[in-house]
């Protein structure tokens, strides 16, 4: 607590007598005290940022898939997105595995990550399309791959145009191929 100190009396000299000077010292403990119950009391009581993590229901794995019982999805539905080195997003509509001759080989179209790139493109799709079904393929191939940003950024997407069906594929052997014609690479 706060305490009066005193010191001695006069000089012993005679004259003119003066006031004592008095000084104070100001025991800091209870302060302290109080300082820290009022940071633990904070801390105790306040919510901490919770991540912001995004939900991916993943299907379980089968030991030995059955090709049979693959979901089959109609050509009409279908948007593959091909996610390429460099940045570079390249997609096209339909599925790349036509069934006879007469229908034509898709044409793959190159967009990025911007506003006006492939958010656009799936807005747009969503619109004449109510339910599409999106093929995500991550480009691998002749030592080239694309990045680990570009799949939580296309994911990101998803998220934003409020896709509902998506699925994370491996890219086949016709698409690399297909890239490779077009010289996209």
């Amino acid at each position: 607590m706060a305490e009066i100190q005193q010191k001695g009396g006069d000089s012993g000299k005679g004259g003119k007598k003066r006031a004592k000077k008095m000084s104070t010292k100001i025991d800091m403990t209870p302060m302290v005290d109080l300082a820290f119950l009022l940071l633990t009391f904070f801390m105790l009581t306040t919510t901490f940022a919770k991540p912001n993590v995004m939900q991916l229901t993943m299907p379980v794995k089968d030991k030995k898939p059955n090709p049979d019982e693959q979901t089959k999805i109609k050509a009409s539905q279908a948007v593959t997105i091909i996610l390429a080195p460099d940045n570079k997003v390249f997609y096209y509509f339909g599925l790349n595995e036509p069934t006879d001759k007469s229908v034509p080989v898709p044409e793959i179209k190159v967009t990025d990550f911007s506003a006006n790139g492939i958010r656009k493109v799936l807005l747009d799709r969503q619109k004449q399309q109510p339910e599409p079904i999106i093929l995500i393929e991550p480009y691998v191939f002749d030592g080239k791959q694309a990045k680990y940003k570009n799949m939580v950024d296309i994911l990101d997407e998803m998220n934003i145009t409020n896709q509902k069906k998506y699925a994370l594929v491996d890219i086949s052997k016709k698409d690399v191929d297909l890239i490779k014609t077009q010289k996209l690479l």
